[in-house]
């Protein structure tokens, strides 16, 4: 079976990068630096011609994945923004402030994407119980949940994502993410049985205006999906 590539972007030109290398699947986002939040309507405009399905990231702000009522109505407006671009999915999650999912909130979220594909975002590795959580995220029948297995970084997070694999039995699609590179993508696979693997591909570029770094408009330095690194993960994989 193939293997699936997902690199997330956030910016048309990381998204002409990731679709040049190789990828099969973008998940779409704004402020990468942060884990990923909603990207902009401009963005979505841009993503809908691309020759391969984009999921939008469902996320209002950078912090906790616990979401308020007010959080709720820009999600619900997000969704709708996603459908009317015409993207294949959303990625979607939320936690109550214990860290378990907030089934209630991720319930509607997922009745509102209904006929858009739905990927379990990482509030799943905040979650103080992984394997009943992976119960309620196949209750709410999303396709598949992208974790690193519950700690900072995917390699180290092998063990629970091949123990996730096997209980999951193909009734979801466990895909690792969060520091996955060509050079430890063929272990994380191998290790865990994943079918679908997910990374940002990128490379640190330093700021070349020092003035809008000394504003505060550009970070000193910032990672950028780079195509080679694409093709080298998608050569990675398709060696397995």
């Amino acid at each position: 079976m193939t293997i699936l590539l997902e690199v997330c972007v956030d910016s048309p030109r990381g998204l002409a990068a990731a679709i040049e290398g190789g990828a099969d699947r973008i998940e779409l986002c704004s402020a990468l630096e942060v884990g990923g939040l909603t990207p902009l309507a401009g963005l979505m405009k841009a993503a809908a011609s691309a020759p391969i399905p984009v999921y939008a990231m469902i996320r209002p702000h950078a912090g906790p994945f616990v979401f308020d009522a007010a959080d709720e109505v820009a999600m619900m407006a997000d969704i709708d923004a996603v459908r009317a671009f015409g993207l294949a999915g959303v990625v979607i999650g939320a936690n109550r402030p214990d860290g378990t999912l907030d089934m209630p909130l991720i319930h509607r979220l997922k009745a509102h994407a209904a006929g858009l594909g739905s990927t379990l975002h990482r509030a799943f590795d905040l979650v103080p119980d992984p394997d009943a959580a992976l119960d309620q995220a196949i209750e709410l029948g999303c396709e598949r949940i992208l974790t690193s297995g519950c700690v900072p970084k995917a390699f180290d997070g092998i063990d629970t994502l091949a123990r996730l694999s096997r209980k999951a039995a193909g009734r979801i699609s466990i895909m690792p993410g969060s520091g996955v590179r060509p050079t430890n993508a063929a272990e994380i696979l191998r290790a865990t049985g994943a079918r679908e693997i997910h990374g940002s591909c990128s490379t640190p570029v330093a700021s070349v205006d020092a003035r809008a770094v000394a504003f505060g408009f550009e970070a000193p330095a910032a990672n950028r999906t780079d195509s080679a690194v694409v093709r080298q993960m998608r050569q990675t994989i398709d060696a397995i």
